[in-house]
């Protein structure tokens, strides 16, 4: 199972594409709450109920950690400590970590970009401590995916499903969606 972490303020085109795309691709993914509770309220004002709320030691088994950006979503995701020993344990397993938009941030404040290639928002660079940053929509390195905002939703999470599932898998969704 993957989970997507939810935070208020989150970007809803980031977390909303990348949830809906996984799961046609087949793949379980859960959205996890860092707030306490299940419903949460984008950097739009857009409400959404999520599956579940964090709670520590259940999510150690998990094949990984997808962080939506937006603000203030992903500072609130940053601050959240249960979230960061999660992301410090995972990386160190080498789990994959998703994190788009303004998310990447996260990863470099709790030092899990160093000697690694990532991509943020225009203007937020700065904050990938550690990071070879690279103006790119998409960037892989290894167990890292990052992406640099709205646009790059799509693609973020087809590189994430490819991780997962196959290539006529990812062709057959695209088609179904008018991408192909």
């Amino acid at each position: 199972m993957l989970h997507l972490f939810i935070a208020d303020g989150f970007e809803e085109i980031e977390a909303l594409t990348t949830l809906d795309i996984l799961r046609r691709c087949g793949l379980e993914v859960a959205t996890v709450s860092i707030t306490g509770t299940r419903l949460i309220r984008g950097a739009h004002g857009i409400p959404i109920m999520v599956d579940t709320v964090f709670r520590k030691g259940e999510l150690e088994r998990t094949q990984g950690l997808i962080l939506p950006g937006g603000m203030p979503g992903a500072k609130n995701l940053s601050l959240h400590e249960g979230l960061r020993k999660l992301l410090v344990s995972q990386c160190a397993q080498h789990t994959l970590v998703a994190a788009i938009c303004a998310a990447p941030t996260v990863l470099g404040k709790h030092n899990l970009l160093n000697e690694r290639r990532a991509t943020c928002y225009p203007g937020m660079e700065t904050e990938l401590r550690g990071a070879e940053v690279v103006d790119e929509m998409l960037v892989e390195d290894g167990n890292l995916i990052t992406a640099k905002g709205p646009a790059a939703s799509v693609e973020f999470a087809f590189a994430i499903a490819a991780r997962f599932v196959d290539s006529s898998t990812i062709a057959q969704v695209k088609s179904g969606m008018l991408f192909i």
